[in-house]
């Protein structure tokens, strides 16, 4: 494989989806990319002008799809049926991708040639502006889970980061696409992912694919992230895929241990109150501080360590 094509889904973000396209046109190696789909998803701003304007410079081909407001995951899905190589790489307009990234993704499936042979890169914050201590305990322990794959060669399902991924696109073809129920940008990847991996998809992680995501998020961000993605999170799990999840878990949640800790950690997370406004200073604090934190203020209600919250989504789903 000598080439593949980028999928890029947005939704009126075109100042910042201008800095990723013209990192795109700066990569190492810009003729192995066959073309760069851009679907916007009923933008309202000048993400068409954007595009066109980037697409008269590219060394490559910059295609504008368009189509009425329906989610990334409707994106994406249009993106693999335009999709003319056996390569794609997933990405979004918020992750800027490092000049060796293309090329890293190339070198590893011509290292992995089978089918059912994905690649999963590492996504970090841009280094400027410097991201505090929060953002970089949230990027690597909740956001995603890097700190917990970063010695991993195989992952599964949990980490099908669409915002750097790349796969075969037969192989997706073949065994299923975005469930276009996800209306934003959240569980729509991982879904499909354990799809995948029921039909042998094999996800390797290559830690030199490098892309940077292009925010700056302060802890009440992240806060109301977890809120607005909720009804996303309950359908996860109500589907097959956060049933898997669940069972994994449910031999945790029934225990009085753990209901313990519940009520220990709600304890010292009203005690820890004071120090909130520090979480977005320059300040570090141990990861605990930011665990209890966040799962008192953001998580405590969406917990699948939550008796009551298993037994709505199982409910739910049956």
């Amino acid at each position: 494989m000598d080439s593949l094509t980028v999928i890029i889904p947005t939704f009126n973000r075109s100042a910042v989806l201008k800095i990723a396209l013209d990192a795109y046109c700066a990569q190492s190696a810009p003729n192995a990319i066959h073309e760069l789909i851009v679907v916007d998803d009923g933008s309202t701003d000048d993400t068409e002008a954007t595009v066109t304007a980037v697409s008269r410079v590219s060394p490559f081909p910059i295609r504008y799809l368009r189509q009425t407001n329906r989610g990334p995951a409707a994106a994406r899905n249009l993106g693999i049926t335009e999709t003319r190589t056996d390569l794609i790489l997933f990405t979004d307009s918020d992750i800027n991708p490092d000049r060796s990234l293309v090329a890293q993704h190339l070198e590893w499936h011509n290292r992995y040639p089978q089918a059912n042979v994905a690649v999963l890169g590492y996504v970090t914050w841009r280094p400027q502006p410097a991201p505090t201590p929060f953002m970089e305990w949230y990027g690597e322990n909740q956001l995603f889970a890097y700190r917990e794959i970063r010695h991993k060669q195989y992952l599964d399902y949990s980490a099908f980061y669409s915002c750097n991924l790349s796969l075969k696109a037969n192989f997706l073809r073949a065994h299923g696409q975005f469930d276009e129920g996800f209306k934003t940008a959240a569980y729509e990847d991982i879904e499909l992912g354990y799809r995948l991996d029921n039909a042998g998809l094999r996800l390797r992680y290559n830690p030199q694919a490098v892309a940077y995501h292009n925010q700056y998020v302060l802890f009440g961000d992240a806060c109301r992230r977890v809120r607005e993605n909720s009804t996303a999170m309950r359908m996860f799990f109500q589907k097959e895929a956060g049933q898997h999840l669940l069972a994994q878990q449910r031999q945790k949640h029934f225990r009085v241990s753990r209901r313990i800790a519940r009520w220990v950690a709600k304890a010292i997370a009203t005690i820890l109150e004071p120090s909130k406004p520090l979480l977005d200073s320059n300040i570090h604090f141990p990861s605990y501080f930011y665990r209890l934190l966040f799962w008192h203020y953001a998580t405590s209600r969406l917990d699948l360590d939550d008796p009551s919250f298993v037994r709505d989504v199982t409910s739910a789903s049956g």
